[in-house]
């Protein structure tokens, strides 16, 4: 469903768009050596178990590459990856909570209802903006959620 959304989105912009599925962190150095071989300018990393434990590691090798990277956990751009936009993830962690309490006070999990993240959050790293030699619009910076400096 993401992979669909970001084709038609690429669509919509007429940006081409290369896709490289990686189902284990083993293969990261691949796929960021096979964007650059292919002239590849940035790089959305979409949600998958693989990405999020491996935050660091796909930050080090986006300014290794001189790679523009985006994906929606924050700390990816804690580490050092350009930018982070998504759902914030302790509010989703609260919001399980709230729903394992209420089935554990007798809830059919059935009849609740399905939820959807709420607040989202932008974090930008300016260091990584400046090493890549990238100007951010003061729109973004404005209405970034965490600018790291």
């Amino acid at each position: 469903m993401q992979l669909d959304s970001v084709r038609k989105a690429a669509r919509t912009l007429n940006v081409e768009l290369e896709v490289a599925e990686v189902h284990r962190a083993s293969n990261f150095d691949a796929a960021f050596l096979m964007a650059k071989q292919h002239g590849v300018d940035a790089m959305v990393m979409l949600s998958s178990p693989v990405i999020a434990p491996n935050v660091q590691v796909l930050a080090e090798l986006a300014l290794r590459h001189r790679l523009p990277a985006i994906t929606l956990f924050p700390d990816f751009a804690r580490a050092g990856g350009l930018l982070a936009y998504g759902p914030n993830l302790l509010s989703l962690y609260r919001l399980a909570g709230v729903l394992a309490g209420k089935v554990a006070r007798g809830a059919d999990p059935a009849s609740l209802p399905i939820e959807r993240p709420t607040k989202f959050e932008t974090v930008l790293n300016m260091r990584t903006a400046q090493a890549l030699g990238i100007s951010i619009p003061t729109s973004l910076l404005l209405r970034a959620d965490e600018v790291i400096e």
